[in-house]
């Protein structure tokens, strides 16, 4: 990403001046478990590496303070060349670009509850839901995350990804009434809208996805994701037909609403 941007950032200055570059993080909010002073610092150790390390060298232009002592905790040596710093401090981008499906809980209790997740296991939230999959379903988590986000930033945000994986039952009708779906992004675009309301720059919002297809994370079609049910199988039968869920027309009118009808 870095060099990609430092690339093309020349290209959109003085070429295309309107094009405007974002970056693509996988946002998994975590909290810590308790109060013990314990499971706050490993929850910050957790929130650094798996969302800010990153997103910092892409937004700010410069690794964060701590990536030294994370390198020499890996037994990480980089190799940086004359100019490398300074085309990471000129290739920044212009918005922010992010996932967020769940968030996590972080223990120092090594016998803690564990629970399922995005590229991550974490500990098991007590006061949240999770789905067929174990991830924890937390509305609230991304309003707090766009205004975490927002807050260091303060450049535009996106949400790009944003869905349930769920097993959907198709009726003898044909119908596939995945109410379980619409409740899931009813709840996080009600939240998005809250925090648009506290001073978010919120520029967009696409949810994953609009159609099913194989799961990234788990290889199989039996974790959906669309508002077109896909008739394909893990076993390989089906047809490929496609026919829209309940979810289709909702989130249709949530479009056509600018999610004022939800």
């Amino acid at each position: 990403m870095h060099w990609f941007r430092s690339i093309t950032a020349g290209l959109e200055d003085e070429k295309y001046p309107q094009f405007k570059m974002g970056n693509m993080i996988c946002f998994i909010l975590s909290y810590p478990m308790t109060c013990n002073p314990d499971d706050v610092l490993a929850n910050e150790m957790q929130m650094r590496q798996m969302n800010w390390y990153c997103s910092d060298v892409m937004v700010r232009g410069e690794y964060p303070s701590y990536a030294e002592a994370v390198w020499k905790k890996n037994g990480v040596k980089p190799v940086i060349q004359d100019g490398d710093l300074e085309d990471i401090k000129n290739g920044t981008v212009d918005f922010y670009t992010f996932s967020y499906y769940m968030s996590n809980a972080t223990s120092s209790d090594p016998n803690a509850e564990k629970t399922g997740g995005n590229l991550a296991c974490g500990n098991k939230n007590p006061y949240l839901e999770s789905s067929d999959w174990g991830w924890q379903i937390d509305p609230k988590g991304l309003r707090i995350a766009l205004e975490m986000i927002y807050d260091r930033y303060r450049i535009p945000l996106m949400v790009v990804e944003n869905g349930l994986g769920a097993y959907d039952k198709k009726e003898a009708d044909g119908s596939v009434n995945d109410d379980y779906r619409i409740d899931y992004l009813r709840k996080h675009i009600a939240e998005m809208r809250k925090a648009v309301e506290e001073g978010v720059d919120l520029m967009g919002y696409t949810p994953w996805g609009c159609i099913d297809l194989v799961s990234a994370s788990t290889g199989e079609m039996a974790k959906r994701y669309g508002f077109i049910y896909v008739d394909k199988y893990d076993d390989g039968t089906g047809d490929l037909s496609r026919s829209k869920k309940k979810s289709f027309d909702w989130y249709k009118n949530v479009i056509a609403t600018n999610g004022e009808e939800l």
